[in-house]
């Protein structure tokens, strides 16, 4: 699995989590988790575009 697929795969298990409870601030803290793993998945992918 690279690296782009583990933070994928993070992300979406932090938002399917987040689904599934219903403590608020737990659900901000996993969707937010998700949010950084996204953004690091779009920091990656644009390197490889620009090289």
């Amino acid at each position: 699995m690279n690296t782009i697929q583990y933070l994928e795969d993070q992300a979406a298990r932090a938002e399917r989590l987040a689904k599934r409870i219903t403590d608020t601030l737990t659900i901000e803290k996993l969707l937010s988790f998700a949010g950084k793993r996204r953004r690091e998945i779009e920091v990656i992918t644009a390197k490889y575009r620009r090289a």
